[in-house]
Formats: structure tokens, sequence, C-alpha cells
């Protein structure tokens, strides 16, 4: 079962932001392939037999630290590669695998273990509703075109809410795990379709090329995100938890 943003609230956050138009793109994959991507102490998750892997690009709008409104405020576009896992203690999170950002300011993030790849990055919205997103990473390979077009909103069902809510994110460092909380308003989601894509990142990941049609959404933004400290993973012993 997936927490709600109902359970977790972020009293004391570390950087404020919105994420805005947010196109997600996912991808069933074999557990064991996901699997032999994970550090040790993370489970690959499942639902209707798979593992799944997104890749998110957004607009990441109004970076701030807390503070005083007249904080400077960024906005640039950022692309995350991303799967879904257990904790030891059965708690979900997600686990990026690559974020392509094309702000020096994400940089520091890495600190904590988070993989940011500086990159070329650009989304733009056209005439007809749709939008583009394309990213490269800078002294690297990888890279991604997509464009997607975005249809009506949607109630969503279980699977709709298992691949777009998870409320902790897990990075590795120092030879141990740590989550980071976050907090945001639940996501309005709408129905989207692909009409065109073209990406490199899974592969620079370690992962096979996606097999078959990937399941999509948009969503217009959440404009209330909270991203908490970082504190370390509880680590299992064999007389407990340490």
């Amino acid at each position: 079962m997936v927490s709600s943003s109902a359970e977790h609230h972020v009293s004391f956050p570390l950087l404020k932001a919105q994420w805005l138009c947010q196109t997600f793109v996912h991808w069933p994959y074999d557990p064991a392939v996901v699997q032999s991507a994970l550090p040790p102490g993370l489970s690959a998750d499942v639902h209707d037999g798979a593992a799944w892997v997104s890749f998110t690009p957004f607009l990441m709008s109004h970076v701030r630290p807390p503070g005083p409104s007249a904080a400077p405020r960024a906005t640039f576009p950022e692309t995350n590669l991303r799967t879904y896992v257990r904790l030891e203690d059965g708690t979900d999170a997600l686990w990026f695998l690559s974020l392509e950002v094309s702000s020096a300011l994400m940089l520091t993030a890495r600190l904590a273990g988070a993989p940011y790849h500086l990159g070329d990055l650009s989304l733009r919205t056209r005439g007809d509703g749709s939008i583009t997103y394309t990213g490269v990473r800078r002294g690297g390979t990888p890279s991604y075109h997509l464009t997607v077009r975005p249809g009506p909103a949607l109630v969503p069902d279980g699977r709709d809410i298992w691949l777009t809510s998870r409320w902790r994110a897990v990075t590795r460092r120092a030879g141990r795990l740590w989550q980071t909380p976050v907090e945001h308003e639940p996501w309005p989601l709408a129905t989207a379709r692909e009409e065109g894509l073209e990406q490199s990142l899974t592969q620079a990941a370690g992962l096979p090329p996606p097999d078959g049609a990937p399941v999509l959404h948009f969503s217009s933004g959440v404009h209330r995100v909270r991203l908490g400290m970082p504190r370390p993973v509880a680590r299992r012993r064999l007389n407990g938890w340490s």
C-alpha cells in the first residue's frame, strides 16, 4: 500500500518550490532487472507483477529556501528517471536513477547523494496544445526528446496513484541510505498522448531499453512543494533496527 499525502507534513523545509507542467512516462520492467540497479537495503516495489521506471520532465519553478518572500526564486527545467522501492521496514519511496537539470544550483544536492547531472534542457508549449521537452547531458551522451499532448482530466485509479504519489526519496551517501521527505498537494492528473519519444537515459542508467508502449500521465503541477531534511535510513540488525 502506498502512503497518502495527508500522512506527511514537512514542518521545517530546506527548500520550497513549484513543480509545473509535468509529464510522467511509465514503463513496466522485470523486477529482477530493476533490483539489479538498486543498492543493498532497497527492494524493487511491484504493481501488476512489474517493477516500474518513470521518465518525468517538468518545470522546477519558484525554487527558494524557506524564509522571507524576498529570497531569490529560480525557475528551470528538470527531468528525472526514477523507480519505485521499499525500504527494509516496508516503507515506500522513490529511487532516482538519474536527475537531469539545467541549473547548477541543484548540484549542491549531490552532497546528499542525489545523482544530479548538469545539462541543456528545454520545455516548449505550442499553440496546438502540445508540449515538447528536450535535454542533453553536458559532457556525456544521454539525451531525450519528448512531445506529448495533454488530454482531459482523470479520476485516478489505484495504479495512477501508485505511479505518481510517493512522499520520500532515498539516496546513498557515505555507504548508507538517506531518506528525504516531501510534502505537496495531490497531483491533478490528466491523460496524455505521446507524439514522439526518443531517450537514452534508461540505457545510461544501466537498464535495457523499455519494451512496449508506456503509460502516460500529465499534470499542470503542484504549487506548494516542501523538501525536508535528509535523515539516515534505519538499518536492520539481527536483533532489531539501528
